[in-house]
């Protein structure tokens, strides 16, 4: 293993551990904020040398995946630290490039299928490129609306650090297992190294579900 990929694989499993200490601690409490924190500089310096592997080395799927992570992480983190209906550059930029990176991951998909080289049928492209054109989506709204406040912005919040502590357990679990031992990469079906993603998607709608249906407005905004 070359040093810059340990040391993406070092700021990825901090990652990983400080977004699990995240999820554990009670929410809005300073453990939480601490490793929330430490998770989204932690992620946003994976994805950042994700980006750079990825140009260096030919591998255009990782680069996209590592500008994917950092536009999650630090639209989910500026959206807690914003206040009740602001809104500003930041936004705009986030929008201009989730709208391109969607634009982007449509056309690619499209070629792919073409050319005969998407694997089955261009399925896992489309979705990809369908989640983001739905964050651009809410960029937009935000910019709209000049903001959003109370419960939205909370759920804003948690779905984008949901999806990027989604995307660093995708990578690590399933997309490396070359480095579990060989025990581990004997089970059958391997299928069962997705729990842990999905897990957090799980853990997603519940606290979606929370905050949005079920907690007082004053209560949710104080997360």
């Amino acid at each position: 293993m070359t040093p810059d990929v340990m040391v993406h694989a070092a700021a990825g499993f901090a990652g990983l551990l400080s977004g699990a200490a995240a999820l554990i601690a009670r929410k809005g409490s300073r453990p939480h904020r601490l490793a929330g924190n430490i998770f989204v500089v932690a992620m946003i310096f994976t994805g950042v040398s994700a980006v750079y592997l990825g140009l260096t080395r030919d591998q255009t799927g990782n680069a996209i995946g590592g500008v994917l992570v950092v536009y999650m992480l630090a639209t989910a983190w500026v959206a807690a630290k914003r206040r009740d209906n602001e809104s500003g550059l930041f936004e705009i930029a986030a929008f201009v490039l989730a709208a391109t990176g969607a634009a982007a991951a449509f056309y690619a998909t499209v070629e792919a299928v073409r050319d005969g080289t998407a694997l089955l049928g261009g399925i896992p492209g489309f979705s990809i490129a369908s989640v983001i054109a739905f964050t651009a989506a809410m960029d937009l709204s935000v910019i709209l609306r000049r903001g959003i406040a109370g419960r939205q912005r909370i759920a804003r919040h948690l779905w984008r650090m949901h999806l990027g502590f989604f995307a660093a357990a995708g990578s690590f679990f399933p997309g490396q297992l070359q480095f579990f031992p060989e025990v581990i990469q004997q089970v059958r079906p391997v299928i069962l190294l997705f729990i842990p993603a999905f897990s957090i998607l799980l853990l997603m709608l519940y606290w979606l579900a929370r905050v949005l249906l079920f907690e007082r407005p004053r209560a949710a905004a104080a997360k």
